[in-house]
């Protein structure tokens, strides 16, 4: 059963409890320009119903919204001919810097190095040989469910 949360504003937002500059639409998700606009065009994609993150997710849900994120992005590359990539960014849970807790997926357009935003991550290769990497895989592996 699709629910909402009436205390969740993208669910508020998807309902049009809330007006927002909407870029795509259909039965099963919205697309909507984030109010931050870290880039110009910097899009959200979300479940018109209630998913906190991606562990909410069934496969059913995630062939629903994924399926539309070419269409969007495309859209946004014929819009802004001077974008040279995008991020695609999905944060699950608030370690992973989640601030909403209704799924959503940002379109970040690219169009220089120095446009406001960045990733900075540190690797850890020296950390781990090859055994551990076996380990690692073979631990999700058997934890591995339809859904």
């Amino acid at each position: 059963m699709k629910t909402t949360d009436p205390d969740c504003i993208f669910c508020k937002i998807a309902n049009g409890e809330i007006p927002t500059h909407v870029v795509y639409e259909d039965d099963d998700v919205m697309a909507f320009l984030d109010m931050s606009q870290v880039t110009k065009g910097h899009t959200l994609v979300v479940p018109k119903h209630h998913l906190a993150n991606i562990f909410d997710y069934t496969s059913e849900d995630a062939a629903i919204v994924f399926q539309r994120l070419p269409k969007i992005a495309q859209a946004m590359q014929r819009a802004f001919p001077d974008m040279k990539g995008i991020n695609i960014l999905n944060n699950n849970g608030s370690i992973a810097f989640q601030s909403v807790f209704h799924s959503h997926i940002h379109l970040l357009p690219r169009y220089t190095d120095h446009d406001g935003f960045g990733l900075i991550w540190h690797t850890h290769e020296d950390h781990y040989q090859d055994s551990d990497l076996e380990t690692i895989a073979k631990t999700i592996h058997d934890h591995i469910e339809e859904v």
